[in-house]
């Protein structure tokens, strides 16, 4: 990866900030920040449990073979991680199974009957991902599956098909796989939701897409490696890590994440749980928001270049496409387009950010951070991923705020559980 400020009209040196990024690096690895009990994602890269990872590979390749549906069953970093993955890597419209379908993520009665209309007659197997396993949306959506698959297949084949990603010891889900003889992963004790896809959260789902998450932790590794020193002059996920904070001194108080690929919108969602989760507190934090361009420069563009200047963007672009095309000629021209004729549509593309940026910047006067990635291969995911984990925690810590846990996301459930009236415990 690399990283460019020189659109990102900072008004301070990011060196300026070597002491505190010195001291909270300092933190990080002696476990002493704020949430270090949540510090598991930090050595996973070398220190992930090397069993598991081999049993992944196992159920993956089990999944490939023989279904035609894999079935995710989570929310928010249950499932986010895995479809950021497979969607960057694969692109929208792969050609080969298992179709993955993500369902537990909001409680749409028609979304649910569609897919268990669409499912009938596949074979399916079923992710069902969740710590403690009562969470709303994922065990509404869990129970409807969980009796299709039983009643289509009988108990004994669903318990092969019915696979549980789940705290090693405890949990509503835990016992429940335990009692129907599910296969079981370990979602880790030390590692939140938002940095669980380098884990069985995400590598199941990953795995049975037909990815390569050898290669995967590969990329995480050579990023660990590449972050191990606070050196602002080397270390490009605290030079981002502080740019944020420097420009959100500057009154900017919306980060906007831009691509130029439909299959990394899902990345962006990704992104915006994992700082909107990790920094929203105590009146503090970016308000992450995210954007696919060029699509959203017809509907977003305006507001972009000439509203409010509350925001800056941070624009993560593919060196390299997944696929490119030559743009053919015509030779009645009719459309007047033959001037872009023997052109790649990926330059095509290019030529669009280049000269989004320059109007953005020179012109409407909004900073912008830019990112490239060589190529959406399984180590370019890999590192990008860790790349935000680290940025995320120091610019997080910046702020002297956890960045590891979410009191805010309980007040909603706890309101949703009286509405619904559910036994208290």
């Amino acid at each position: 990866m690399k990283i460019n400020f020189e659109h990102a009209l900072l008004k301070e040196n990011i060196a300026d900030y070597q002491d505190r990024v010195n001291e909270i690096h300092e933190l990080l690895f002696k476990r002493e920040c704020k949430g270090n009990d949540f510090l598991g994602w930090l050595d996973w890269p070398y220190d992930y449990d090397k069993e598991e990872f081999a049993r992944i590979k196992e159920v993956g390749k089990e999944i490939r073979e023989n279904a035609d549906v894999l079935l995710v069953c989570g929310i928010g970093g249950s499932y986010l991680g895995a479809r950021s993955a497979i969607e960057m890597m694969k692109g929208l419209y792969p050609d080969d199974k298992p179709e993955i379908i993500y369902t537990g993520n909001g409680l749409s009665s028609t979304y649910l009957y569609q897919v268990l209309n669409h499912i009938k007659g596949k074979s399916v197997y079923l992710n069902v991902i969740s710590k403690s396993g009562t969470t709303t949306e994922t065990a509404v959506a869990f129970r409807l599956f969980q009796q299709y698959i039983e009643e289509t297949y009988g108990e004994e084949e669903a318990s092969k098909r019915i696979i549980a990603t789940t705290d090693k010891a405890r949990g509503t889900l835990k016992n429940l796989a335990d009692v129907k003889g599910y296969r079981e992963f370990v979602i880790p004790d030390d590692m939140g939701g938002r940095y669980s896809v380098f884990s069985a959260v995400g590598l199941i789902p990953i795995a049975a897409a037909g990815l390569d998450i050898e290669e995967l932790f590969k990329g995480c590794q050579k990023a660990y490696e590449d972050f191990r020193t606070p050196d602002l002059s080397k270390n490009i996920a605290y030079q981002y890590a502080v740019a944020r904070r420097i420009l959100e001194n500057q009154c900017k108080g919306i980060e906007l994440f831009v691509s130029y690929e439909p299959s990394m919108t899902m990345i962006a969602e990704w992104w915006k749980q994992l700082f909107g989760e990790s920094e929203g507190k105590e009146g503090k934090g970016l308000y992450p928001a995210s954007v696919t361009f060029t699509t959203d420069l017809h509907s977003m563009g305006q507001f972009i270049q000439e509203g409010t200047k509350s925001l800056f963007e941070t624009v993560l672009t593919l060196e390299n496409p997944m696929h490119d095309i030559i743009f053919p000629e015509d030779k009645e021209n009719l459309d007047n387009m033959n001037y872009l004729a023997g052109k790649n549509i990926d330059w095509v593309n290019k030529m669009a950010c280049q000269g989004t940026v320059e109007a953005h910047v020179e012109t409407g006067n909004v900073p912008n951070i830019l990112i490239s990635m060589k190529d959406n291969s399984e180590f370019s995911y890999g590192y990008m991923i860790y790349f935000f984990f680290r940025a995320c925690a120091m610019s997080v810590l910046m702020l002297d705020v956890n960045p590891f846990n979410q009191p805010g996301v309980e007040v909603y459930k706890k309101n949703m559980f009286r509405l619904l009236g559910k036994p208290a415990k």
